[in-house]
């Protein structure tokens, strides 16, 4: 999939998420914001100029983003999180905001009362995709922005030269995402729960993380 599919179930199929800021202690706040907008690379958003939300906003220019599909008994469990660049374009596309969600209008019934709402746009950052209903796990990386091909995933681990495939990390991982086929043990990425296991039990510590030095 693209970044445009990734951002369109985050607003279809998910639209209500928790995004997370700092306050003016640095500590963390969270709160339920809807996905109103979405195009190929960028999300949008709105907020009131009263908020404590806008204010951080405005002066922290970044934000996380995280949501999820289905309920405790759903079969069909996807999650989206992205965390990236914020800019406040103003009115600009309120009216497509309240055309795409109609519900908005009862809660601002007309002009006046939109006055204090301002739209905001993610413009560049990093997301993660998962598909929990699938068995192993399908877990994906994409970025918002222009510069999106240039970035590198620097999360989760790797293994190195120090390995002796003794086979350990393939008989603890939980998704058996271990590859020991090739001659060379390798991590599929792509079914990754990051969850650290392989890393903790390696007799040899020859599994690191990401951005560690090996």
């Amino acid at each position: 999939m693209q970044t445009a599919d990734y951002l369109k179930i985050l607003k279809d199929e998910i639209h209500s998420t928790v995004f997370a800021t700092v306050d003016e202690n640095g500590l963390p706040e969270a709160r339920v914001i809807d996905i109103m907008l979405v195009d190929s690379d960028s999300l949008y958003f709105i907020t009131a100029k009263g908020k404590r939300f806008y204010k951080q906003l405005m002066e922290q220019g970044f934000a996380a983003i995280s949501g999820m599909t289905g309920g405790d008994h759903s079969l069909d469990k996807k999650a989206v999180s992205v965390r990236g660049k914020i800019r406040n374009i103003g009115n600009k596309k309120l009216e497509e905001v309240f055309t795409e969600n109609s519900y908005m209008n009862d809660i601002y019934p007309n002009m006046e009362s939109r006055n204090v709402l301002e739209v905001f746009q993610m413009y560049e950052g990093q997301g993660e995709y998962f598909d929990l209903s699938v068995k192993p796990i399908c877990r994906e990386t994409f970025y918002l922005g222009e510069n999106h091909g240039t970035h590198t995933d620097t999360h989760g681990f790797y293994v190195t030269d120090k390995c002796n495939q003794c086979g350990k990390c393939f008989s603890e991982c939980p998704q058996s995402c271990i590859d020991v086929t090739e001659g060379k043990v390798s991590i599929n990425q792509a079914h990754c729960l990051h969850c650290g296991r392989c890393y903790e039990i390696c007799p040899k510590k020859a599994i690191l993380k990401r951005g560690e030095e090996s």
